[in-house]
Protein backbone atom coordinates (compact mmCIF):
# COMPACT_ATOMS: atom_id res chain seq x y z
CA UNK A 1 0.00 0.00 0.00
CA UNK A 2 1.26 3.40 -1.00
CA UNK A 3 1.95 5.73 1.68
CA UNK A 4 0.76 9.61 1.83
CA UNK A 5 4.69 11.25 0.88
CA UNK A 6 5.41 14.66 1.99
CA UNK A 7 6.44 17.24 -0.87
CA UNK A 8 10.09 16.82 -0.60
CA UNK A 9 9.84 13.21 -1.04
CA UNK A 10 7.15 14.12 -4.10
CA UNK A 11 9.94 16.19 -5.74
CA UNK A 12 12.69 13.98 -4.97
CA UNK A 13 11.02 10.78 -6.99
CA UNK A 14 9.78 13.01 -9.52
CA UNK A 15 13.63 13.94 -10.63
CA UNK A 16 14.85 10.41 -10.65
CA UNK A 17 13.83 7.57 -13.30
CA UNK A 18 13.60 4.13 -12.53
CA UNK A 19 15.42 1.50 -15.33
CA UNK A 20 14.02 -2.14 -14.54
CA UNK A 21 17.20 -4.67 -15.29
CA UNK A 22 16.30 -7.41 -17.68
CA UNK A 23 19.20 -8.20 -19.80
CA UNK A 24 20.95 -10.97 -18.29
CA UNK A 25 21.14 -14.44 -19.66
CA UNK A 26 18.55 -16.43 -16.69
CA UNK A 27 21.09 -19.05 -16.22
CA UNK A 28 20.05 -20.69 -13.39
CA UNK A 29 16.25 -20.43 -14.65
CA UNK A 30 16.64 -22.14 -17.81
CA UNK A 31 14.42 -19.65 -19.90
CA UNK A 32 14.90 -16.01 -19.81
CA UNK A 33 12.78 -14.87 -15.85
CA UNK A 34 12.04 -12.08 -17.36
CA UNK A 35 9.61 -13.38 -19.74
CA UNK A 36 7.64 -15.38 -17.42
CA UNK A 37 4.45 -15.36 -16.30
CA UNK A 38 3.59 -13.47 -12.94
CA UNK A 39 1.13 -12.66 -10.39
CA UNK A 40 -2.02 -11.45 -12.70
CA UNK A 41 0.37 -10.24 -15.32
CA UNK A 42 1.91 -11.75 -19.30
CA UNK A 43 5.64 -11.35 -17.84
CA UNK A 44 7.45 -10.59 -14.66
CA UNK A 45 8.44 -7.83 -16.46
CA UNK A 46 5.84 -6.42 -17.44
CA UNK A 47 4.76 -6.58 -13.50
CA UNK A 48 7.47 -4.76 -12.71
CA UNK A 49 6.79 -2.09 -15.34
CA UNK A 50 3.52 -1.63 -13.88
CA UNK A 51 4.28 -1.66 -10.31
CA UNK A 52 6.93 0.90 -10.75
CA UNK A 53 4.79 3.08 -12.95
CA UNK A 54 3.09 3.89 -10.12
CA UNK A 55 5.09 5.94 -8.40
CA UNK A 56 7.96 6.69 -11.08
CA UNK A 57 7.20 9.65 -13.76
CA UNK A 58 9.74 8.17 -16.29
CA UNK A 59 10.03 4.14 -15.94
CA UNK A 60 12.76 2.22 -18.22
CA UNK A 61 13.84 -1.20 -18.93
CA UNK A 62 17.67 -2.34 -19.86
CA UNK A 63 17.75 -4.76 -22.19
CA UNK A 64 19.98 -5.55 -25.09
CA UNK A 65 16.95 -6.40 -26.81
CA UNK A 66 13.16 -5.28 -27.21
CA UNK A 67 11.88 -8.93 -26.04
CA UNK A 68 8.69 -7.51 -24.63
CA UNK A 69 4.63 -8.10 -25.68
CA UNK A 70 4.09 -4.78 -24.29
CA UNK A 71 4.93 -1.48 -24.98
CA UNK A 72 7.68 0.25 -22.92
CA UNK A 73 10.78 2.46 -22.65
CA UNK A 74 13.61 0.37 -23.15
CA UNK A 75 17.56 1.59 -22.55
CA UNK A 76 19.71 -0.71 -24.86
CA UNK A 77 22.84 -1.64 -23.57
CA UNK A 78 26.32 -0.13 -25.05
CA UNK A 79 27.54 -4.08 -25.19
CA UNK A 80 25.25 -6.54 -27.09
CA UNK A 81 27.99 -9.38 -26.14
CA UNK A 82 28.61 -9.29 -22.29
CA UNK A 83 26.21 -9.66 -19.57
CA UNK A 84 26.92 -7.22 -17.29
CA UNK A 85 25.41 -4.92 -14.30
CA UNK A 86 27.67 -2.10 -15.62
CA UNK A 87 27.58 -2.27 -18.78
CA UNK A 88 23.73 -1.94 -17.95
CA UNK A 89 24.04 1.22 -15.55
CA UNK A 90 27.05 2.57 -17.83
CA UNK A 91 24.76 2.41 -20.85
CA UNK A 92 21.71 3.95 -18.63
CA UNK A 93 23.62 6.77 -17.40
CA UNK A 94 24.89 7.76 -20.61
CA UNK A 95 21.42 8.01 -21.73
CA UNK A 96 19.45 9.65 -18.70
CA UNK A 97 19.31 13.22 -18.07
CA UNK A 98 18.59 13.41 -14.70
CA UNK A 99 21.58 13.53 -12.03
CA UNK A 100 20.36 10.50 -10.19
CA UNK A 101 18.63 7.35 -11.74
CA UNK A 102 16.84 4.20 -9.30
CA UNK A 103 17.47 1.13 -10.47
CA UNK A 104 15.98 -2.72 -9.45
CA UNK A 105 16.29 -6.28 -10.89
CA UNK A 106 13.20 -8.14 -13.01
CA UNK A 107 13.71 -10.85 -10.07
CA UNK A 108 13.26 -8.79 -7.57
CA UNK A 109 8.93 -8.47 -6.92
CA UNK A 110 8.47 -8.44 -3.57
CA UNK A 111 10.47 -4.95 -2.96
CA UNK A 112 8.10 -2.20 -0.73
CA UNK A 113 7.35 1.47 -1.86
CA UNK A 114 8.22 2.42 1.07
CA UNK A 115 11.45 0.99 0.91
CA UNK A 116 12.20 2.88 -2.27
CA UNK A 117 10.95 6.19 -0.82
CA UNK A 118 13.73 5.50 2.00
CA UNK A 119 16.27 4.35 -0.59
CA UNK A 120 15.84 7.45 -2.55
CA UNK A 121 15.46 10.40 0.75
CA UNK A 122 19.24 8.23 1.88
CA UNK A 123 20.12 9.37 -1.50
CA UNK A 124 20.27 13.08 -1.07
CA UNK A 125 24.04 13.62 -0.90
CA UNK A 126 25.50 10.61 -1.74
CA UNK A 127 26.38 9.08 -5.07
CA UNK A 128 25.51 5.44 -4.41
CA UNK A 129 22.68 4.17 -1.99
CA UNK A 130 21.96 1.06 -1.89
CA UNK A 131 20.00 -1.54 0.76
CA UNK A 132 22.21 -3.98 3.23
CA UNK A 133 19.93 -6.87 4.65
CA UNK A 134 21.67 -9.11 7.24
CA UNK A 135 25.45 -7.84 6.43
CA UNK A 136 24.01 -8.63 2.58
CA UNK A 137 24.49 -5.76 0.16
CA UNK A 138 21.99 -5.33 -2.79
CA UNK A 139 23.49 -3.90 -5.20
CA UNK A 140 21.38 -3.85 -7.99
CA UNK A 141 18.59 -1.84 -6.34
CA UNK A 142 19.29 1.40 -5.11
CA UNK A 143 20.11 5.37 -6.32
CA UNK A 144 23.25 5.77 -8.14
CA UNK A 145 24.51 9.30 -8.98
CA UNK A 146 25.68 10.13 -12.55
CA UNK A 147 29.25 11.34 -10.76
CA UNK A 148 30.04 7.56 -10.73
CA UNK A 149 29.73 7.43 -14.50
CA UNK A 150 33.69 8.31 -15.16
CA UNK A 151 34.58 5.09 -12.90
CA UNK A 152 32.24 3.28 -14.43
CA UNK A 153 33.69 3.99 -17.70
CA UNK A 154 37.16 3.32 -16.35
CA UNK A 155 36.27 -0.24 -14.65
CA UNK A 156 34.95 -1.32 -17.84
CA UNK A 157 38.22 -0.37 -19.43
CA UNK A 158 39.96 -2.41 -17.11
CA UNK A 159 37.37 -5.53 -17.69
CA UNK A 160 35.56 -5.08 -14.45
CA UNK A 161 31.97 -5.50 -14.42
CA UNK A 162 31.40 -6.10 -10.67
CA UNK A 163 28.71 -3.27 -8.77
CA UNK A 164 30.69 -4.44 -5.52
CA UNK A 165 33.99 -3.62 -6.57
CA UNK A 166 32.77 0.22 -8.40
CA UNK A 167 31.38 0.85 -4.60
CA UNK A 168 34.98 0.22 -2.75
CA UNK A 169 36.20 3.15 -5.68
CA UNK A 170 33.55 5.55 -5.23
CA UNK A 171 32.86 8.31 -1.98
CA UNK A 172 29.82 9.20 -0.44
CA UNK A 173 28.31 5.85 -0.61
CA UNK A 174 25.18 4.72 1.91
CA UNK A 175 24.12 1.06 2.95
CA UNK A 176 20.35 1.67 4.26
CA UNK A 177 20.32 -1.17 7.02
CA UNK A 178 16.08 -3.17 5.85
CA UNK A 179 15.42 -6.20 8.07
CA UNK A 180 12.70 -7.71 5.38
CA UNK A 181 14.34 -10.99 4.20
CA UNK A 182 11.42 -11.48 1.62
CA UNK A 183 11.87 -8.03 -0.40
CA UNK A 184 14.98 -8.86 -1.30
CA UNK A 185 14.57 -12.28 -2.32
CA UNK A 186 15.70 -12.94 -6.20
CA UNK A 187 13.65 -15.54 -8.03
CA UNK A 188 16.38 -17.32 -9.39
CA UNK A 189 15.38 -20.97 -10.03
CA UNK A 190 12.29 -22.92 -11.61
CA UNK A 191 11.12 -24.15 -7.77
CA UNK A 192 11.82 -20.45 -6.59
CA UNK A 193 9.50 -19.41 -8.90
CA UNK A 194 6.71 -21.58 -8.20
CA UNK A 195 6.71 -20.49 -4.78
CA UNK A 196 6.75 -17.21 -4.75
CA UNK A 197 4.62 -16.38 -7.84
CA UNK A 198 1.58 -18.24 -6.23
CA UNK A 199 2.17 -17.99 -2.48
CA UNK A 200 2.92 -14.22 -1.39
CA UNK A 201 0.86 -11.41 -1.60
CA UNK A 202 2.64 -8.41 -3.32
CA UNK A 203 3.33 -4.76 -2.85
Amino acid sequence: MQEKLSSDTNKLIKNIPCVILSGGKSTRMGEDKALLPFNEFNTMIEYQYNKFSKIFQNVYISSKTDKFNFKAKIIYDNNKEISSPMIALDSILDFIIENKVFIVSVDTPFIKYETIYKLIIASKGNNITIPIQNNHKHYLCGVYDKKVHKTIKYSLSKNIHQLKQLLKEINNTYELNLNNKIEFININYKDEYKIYNYNYKLC
